[in-house]
């Protein structure tokens, strides 16, 4: 018996020292993006981002974004409906984190797409079809192209730009300062220069509230 209590201990010893472990990785790797966030604070937000809600807004939300991405797509309307109840005075700043295979591709469609001021309408259709086209094992980006057929684009147009340098420079950037700012998976969220310590729903309007509220304060 007190053999058993003592395998038993050095079991929950074991798991105590793992969780232990993942609290302050986490922890310290939280407090390296917010580091980061407040020395390079020019990386979060640069003049060619995406820009949902009222640009002068109180509050910001960084999303490191990646359209083959599932939590992303999961993400995407409930970041949407922060923004939309926020009377203004929250906003969401779209950054790239190309992480899948493919998406680089699919970042340079979307940004055709906004090169001719639809974006959000080529955002949503290729997140409804994120199944079909984005499949990790085989992701077939340029179908992106017939599921914003119909949206009112010079398609000739679109494909040219696509593969311009404007749209490559873009892009590199967002890679530069995803790398400066260490965001290693999406959605990266960073509010206000705060990184989501926790990732979900709650966490995230949770620091959102957070930073209302010091945005508020006299």
């Amino acid at each position: 018996m007190n053999r058993k209590w003592i395998v038993v201990g050095a079991v929950a010893a074991v798991v105590l020292a793992f969780v232990a472990g993942v609290v302050v990785y986490t922890n310290r790797t939280n407090q390296e993006v917010k580091q980061a966030a407040q020395t390079n604070s020019d990386a979060l937000v640069r003049p060619h981002s995406p820009i949902f809600g009222n640009p002068a807004a109180r509050v910001t939300i960084v999303e490191f974004f990646d359209p083959s991405c599932e939590t992303c797509r999961a993400f995407y309307p409930i970041v949407k409906r922060l923004v939309n109840s926020s009377f203004g005075q929250v906003r969401l700043v779209v950054r790239y984190a190309p992480l899948h295979h493919g998406s680089d591709t699919a970042v340079k469609i979307l940004e055709a797409a906004r090169q001719q001021g639809k974006y959000w309408e080529a955002l949503e259709r290729a997140l409804a079809a994120q199944p079909q086209w984005a499949a990790h094992d085989r992701p077939q980006p340029e179908m992106l192209w017939d599921l914003i057929g119909d949206i009112g684009l010079d398609m000739a147009k679109a494909k040219a730009d696509a593969n311009g340098p404007a749209i490559a420079q873009l892009l590199r950037q967002d890679i530069a300062d995803m790398r400066t700012l260490k965001v290693d998976r999406t959605p990266g969220f960073i509010v206000n220069g705060t990184p989501l310590r926790e990732f979900g729903e709650a966490q995230l309007k949770a620091l959102v509230e957070q930073e209302l509220k010091k945005a508020r304060a006299p």
